[in-house]
């Protein structure tokens, strides 16, 4: 049964009810935005310098302060290295340099704050790679979070998934904010970004199937300026907690309001579409009936048509049967369904995975935290308000092949061209691809949800997440090297960029369509023309051997008869020629019957 053509019709569409539950999932968005980002904050890296230690120095200058101290120990513009000089007596000019002995200082607020994970534990010069190891690890929760809860929500459902997710979330983010050392610090944030994912994914899925076809976008889209919402609010949070400690624990106290309220099932219902997709009528129905009530439409003035409704699911699945679940291994014994996915997963995984090339050309212009954090945040701002006013009025699947090409377009001029642009012209190219690419990675996911069956959303979407972060990841990963080969990590997505455009041509077109429900619903669907003709040339057949439509006319008879005449006696006249006799073709009775067809 047609979903949204019927009985979301029935209860009142997207109505009172549905508009409050969706705009209740808009606000987890923030602490789940906080959560994310956080780790910019937690593992910024101040300015920094050894600390002098006197011990080293010669006897005469050992009583040296301030100024003097810190020339006498440290060379100029080094971080991590302090002067080494001869035995006493051999004079006071330094013979070379070493490691630090002492620690370091540090040149605070770094980002707002007076403390981060990098001074609690020293994390710079030879150490400086745990820090993007931190950061690696935790997108790896979320990547993990992503592959494990999606598979949840389809055998457990939406909601308890969301629940679940949520309320282990806080315990999570306390010892995160309690870790005594490195390693507990690693670990617990590796599960803390892993159950985060589950959230956010389990409500995803969740607000995507509330909504009818002309509203999905919209509200997607307000979901999206949540996320940036909250993202802005971080530094402000900074600036408020001082410590990085304080900061976590902060973000934590944002998920337990959250949880609070959302344990209400009236704020989180579960999805009726998963419930009826997967033949739990019983449950399935009791939301309708909920939603219809919320919607302000009275069951008992159209009982008719409900009893109609809900006798014509029952017919549909046999009587009472057993729960239908669908696990991910679903997906990739389809074709079509497969196919999606790979192409989608493709381009979230470069619109994550070539920021990193457009965001380090800023880096010369602008240092420091602030820019480039804001110009991130701002540029998916745009991209979300870009998608909002394209997508539905030239489809999904126009919206990412424009996005991906300017992507791609970007991306080769900077690696073909940056040294011979100017800076303003960088600059321009280099926010231009960032808005692109924010944009490719949005419409990903949305358009997945939208062509993906709903009986394997969940773990459908969870792969989709996941690639985008194996291409956010790489971010991370290129600064654990100090960033040695950058140009070819910007070769390689320059050229998924490209070729990704061929791949999104083979996607099918999901604006203003139902979502599927079934596999074979899922199988369904296929590619539409690139391009649309106009009402007089769609009836001309230019590729008659292609053509789905017959232009044959009508049975006619007469003409007919006379074909078949006129076949006979070709046939019998050349059989005569050549055999030198001349024998009818067909008995009397049948040379009668041709003459009077022929007449």
């Amino acid at each position: 049964m047609d979903f949204d053509g019927q009985l979301l019709r029935q209860v009142g569409g997207f109505g009172r009810r549905a508009r409050l539950l969706a705009a209740a999932s808009w606000l987890p968005n923030v602490p789940l935005a906080l959560g994310l980002a956080a780790g910019l904050l937690l593992a910024a890296t101040p300015q920094h310098r050894c600390r002098p230690d006197p011990a080293l120095l010669p006897p005469e200058l050992r009583n040296a302060s301030g100024p003097e101290l810190l020339n006498a120990s440290t060379p100029p513009g080094s971080h991590c290295l302090l002067y080494r000089y001869p035995p006493p007596g051999g004079g006071l000019e330094p013979n070379g340099t070493g490691p630090c002995t002492r620690g370091w200082e540090y040149v605070l607020p770094e980002a707002g704050l007076l403390s981060t994970v990098v001074t609690q534990w020293d994390l710079v010069c030879a150490n400086h790679w745990q820090v993007p190891l931190e950061q690696t690890t935790h997108l790896l929760g979320w990547l993990i979070g992503y592959m494990a809860f999606g598979s949840a929500c389809d055998r457990f459902g939406r909601r308890a998934t969301f629940i679940s997710s949520l309320m282990l979330s806080i315990p999570l983010g306390i010892a995160v904010a309690l870790a005594v050392n490195y390693v507990m610090l690693v670990l617990t944030r590796l599960l803390f970004g892993a159950l985060l994912a589950g959230t956010f994914l389990s409500l995803y899925v969740a607000r995507l199937e509330l909504c009818d076809p002309p509203h999905r976008l919209a509200v997607t889209m307000g979901a999206g300026f949540f996320w940036v919402a909250g993202e802005l609010l971080l530094p402000g949070l900074a600036v408020a907690c001082k410590e990085w400690r304080l900061l976590q624990g902060t973000i934590v106290l944002g998920l337990t309001l959250l949880a609070a309220c959302w344990w209400c099932p009236a704020l989180s219902p579960e999805s009726g579409r998963w419930l009826l997709a997967t033949q739990q009528l019983e449950e399935g129905k009791q939301v309708l009936r909920d939603l219809a009530e919320g919607n302000g439409i009275r069951l008992e003035d159209d009982s008719y048509t409900w009893e109609h409704l809900f006798a014509e699911l029952d017919n549909l699945s046999g009587g009472a049967p057993l729960p239908q679940y669908h696990s991910i291994c679903k997906i990739f014994r389809t074709r079509v369904i497969w196919k999606n996915s790979l192409i989608l997963g493709f381009t979230a995984f470069i619109g994550s995975g070539i920021r990193h090339s457009f965001t380090r050309n800023l880096n010369s212009y602008a240092p420091g935290f602030y820019f480039p954090y804001f110009l991130l945040v701002a540029s998916e701002a745009v991209a979300l308000l870009f998608l909002c006013l394209t997508v539905d009025h030239f489809g999904r699947r126009a919206a990412l092949l424009l996005s991906t090409i300017l992507t791609g377009v970007s991306s080769l001029l900077l690696l073909a061209l940056t040294q011979y642009l100017m800076s303003w012209l960088i600059v321009l190219l280099s926010v231009l691809g960032i808005l692109a690419s924010q944009a490719v990675s949005a419409l990903s996911v949305l358009f997945a949800g939208e062509v993906l069956p709903t009986v394997v959303r969940g773990a459908g979407l969870g792969l989709i997440l996941a690639a985008g972060l194996v291409g956010q990841a790489t971010t991370p990963l290129m600064e654990i090297h100090n960033s040695h080969g950058f140009f070819l990590h910007h070769v390689i997505f320059a050229s998924f960029a490209i070729l990704s455009v061929l791949s999104i041509m083979l996607l099918p077109e999901s604006t203003s369509r139902p979502l599927p429900d079934s596999l074979l619903d899922g199988e369904s669907q296929h590619r539409p023309p690139l391009f649309h003709s106009s009402q007089r040339q769609r009836h001309k057949d230019h590729l008659p051997l292609l053509s789905t439509r017959s232009t044959a006319g009508p049975y006619d008879p007469d003409s007919y008869a006379r074909l078949v005449s006129a076949t006979k006696k070709m046939l019998g006249s050349h059989h005569g020629a050549s055999s030198g006799q001349t024998r009818p073709l067909l008995p009397a009775r049948s040379r009668h019957n041709s003459t009077l067809e022929g007449m």
